[in-house]
């Protein structure tokens, strides 16, 4: 038999809820399979941080890198849980561990399951058909607009001195300004590109018309970070001419997305972009509770449903642990490679 050892966070609300449907579902493929799986379970998180005044336990970012195979988080997040400085409690786990392990792809699958409706204006129906969404967004991860937060919990998680940027100026505002820098680097892009033609080359290709599909969505027309993006993805789709290269920008790619989604197949795009159009995906397969998301690096991965704590449903066991479900198996994919 094969051993696996997992890591579960289980986090805040209903993040623990559906951490146990995911142990559940990890203990009954060890039932029916060759396949072992050693858990440790680390409580970590918003209501943790209260309790305890530490976010988890010391060496827990340790244990994380050296000591497991794979990660499942639950969410993370309490009511007016913040550290002194504002950031989230908690932040430190699920951020720390995105950029201290330098998980640089967040994989979404965005797929519509028969008999899956949508709420829309109060009430369920069905939008979209079947077999009409199936997708994958690759966000990158550790870069763009939230770099200085995920190397502060980065820092954070390991006991380093918290990174902040240097001063800069911005001519023409007054009084006081608040800026979030927005590094792209080509290094970054490549890699995050690269993963999408590989994952690109195991699936099907568009609903719409069978073609396998790369498309590359930025803002190149207006920011210099973006259009180093698109000419790293010109040269990293040079090297798989079987793959159709694809282009949009994220303003329009979100009505793209919605009024045409047969015609995507695998999509890469920076940070931010990745962060809104891969939550109005979740829109597109019923909701956050079918969406399930992969953290990966080359060395590591961790595994997530994308939904958050969702403290008011928190004791109810009422939360939909379809996307946690999934997120296990994209956890056995990955440790099956």
């Amino acid at each position: 038999m094969s051993d696996h050892r997992i890591t579960v966070l289980p986090g805040d609300g209903t993040g623990r809820e559906v951490a146990l449907e995911a142990q559940r579902i990890l203990d009954t493929i060890q039932e029916h399979s060759n396949h072992g799986f050693t858990q440790t379970v680390i409580p970590c998180g918003g209501e943790h941080y209260k309790a305890t005044g530490e976010e988890w336990a010391e060496g827990s970012f340790d244990f994380c890198k050296n000591e497991t195979d794979a990660i499942f988080l639950g969410a993370i997040g309490y009511p007016g849980a913040r550290l002194p400085n504002g950031d989230l409690a908690g932040g430190s786990v699920i951020l720390g561990l995105r950029s201290g392990l330098d998980l640089y792809a967040n994989v979404r699958p965005i797929k519509l399951y028969e008999g899956v409706p949508h709420k829309i204006h109060g009430g369920f129906r069905q939008i979209w058909e079947p077999g009409m969404v199936d997708m994958t967004i690759l966000r990158e991860n550790t870069e763009g607009l939230y770099h200085a937060l995920l190397r502060r919990s980065a820092d954070r998680a390991q006991g380093r001195e918290e990174y902040e940027p240097g001063p800069m100026t911005f001519p023409g505002l007054d009084g006081e300004v608040a800026y979030d820098p927005r590094p792209i680097s080509r290094n970054g892009s490549e890699r995050l590109i690269r993963m999408g033609f590989e994952i690109a080359e195991t699936r099907n290709g568009a609903p719409a018309d069978g073609v396998r599909r790369v498309s590359c969505i930025d803002k190149s027309n207006v920011t210099r970070g973006c259009q180093l993006f698109r000419s790293t993805f010109d040269d990293v789709a040079s090297e798989y001419p079987g793959t159709e290269a694809d282009y949009g920008y994220i303003d329009a790619f979100m009505q793209w997305i919605t009024r045409s989604p047969e015609h995507y197949d695998t999509v890469v795009t920076s940070n931010m972009f990745g962060d809104i159009s891969t939550d109005l995906g979740a829109v597109l397969q019923g909701g956050m509770g079918m969406a399930a998301s992969g953290n990966i690096g080359d060395d590591h991965a961790f595994f997530e449903p994308v939904h958050g704590s969702a403290p008011k449903h928190a004791g109810q066991n009422k939360v939909n642990p379809i996307a946690s479900i999934n997120s296990i198996q994209m956890m056995m994919d990955y440790l099956g490679r």
